[in-house]
């Protein structure tokens, strides 16, 4: 998709800090971090998110590599959180299947707009 920016940067178009590669999928660090570590790794195939057909075997393999990520960012052994958004609620930015590793902090419970979670019930 020639207008996506993922796609972009996947092909070189757009620069990136490029973390890892192979023939299915591309993870660079995130130019706007959530947290110390804030990896994406993307298909290099467009899908614009999970609800968009993706074969069970490019999501088996995104997420194989998100242990190879962790450990080249150096986050394997504190810990780390994977993260894939999908939909207008899920607050994705960008139209393009990616799975967020994020790390290098303790984290807390994940906090949303108008929580569910009742006040001591946590």
């Amino acid at each position: 998709m020639s207008d996506c920016l993922f796609c972009r940067i996947v092909e070189g178009e757009i620069p990136s800090q490029k973390v890892y590669e192979d023939d299915l999928c591309y993870a660079f660090d995130d130019i706007e971090p959530e947290a110390p570590v804030h990896t994406l790794i993307v298909p290099k195939q467009h899908f614009d998110n999970l609800a968009d057909d993706v074969p069970a075997d490019l999501l088996g393999h995104l997420l194989a590599v998100v242990p190879q990520v962790a450990k080249i960012k150096g986050v394997d052994e504190s810990g780390y959180r994977t993260v894939i958004n999908t939909g207008p609620d899920s607050a994705a930015t960008v139209a393009h299947l990616h799975v967020h590793i994020l790390g290098g902090t303790k984290m807390g419970r994940f906090t949303f707009e108008n929580s569910q979670r009742i006040e001591g019930n946590e």
